[in-house]
């Protein structure tokens, strides 16, 4: 399997990216109540051009939102809405 496939971001609107993360953080008992934001950035040489920024997470939650949001920030790259 070739190596640059596998690391390929999915492309998304902001629309999905947000979907995505409300459908992620719901199925965590913990992290139901988390309410975020999704921030468009400039894209950096390391390819990132969206950020999420987490409101309102319990201190026993807070581990486990940032890790379904790096997750998720992996796997989707943001693209401009048809």
């Amino acid at each position: 399997m070739d190596l640059e496939t596998l690391f390929t971001k999915t492309p998304a609107t902001l629309d999905e990216i947000k979907t995505r993360v409300a459908y992620a953080l719901e199925r965590h008992p913990l992290c139901r109540n988390v309410q975020f934001d999704i921030v468009s950035m400039p894209r950096s040489r390391r390819g990132g051009n969206w950020t999420i920024s987490l409101r309102s997470v319990a201190p026993d939650a807070l581990w486990e939102a940032s890790d379904i949001v790096a997750d998720i920030q992996d796997a989707y790259e943001l693209t401009a809405a048809a």
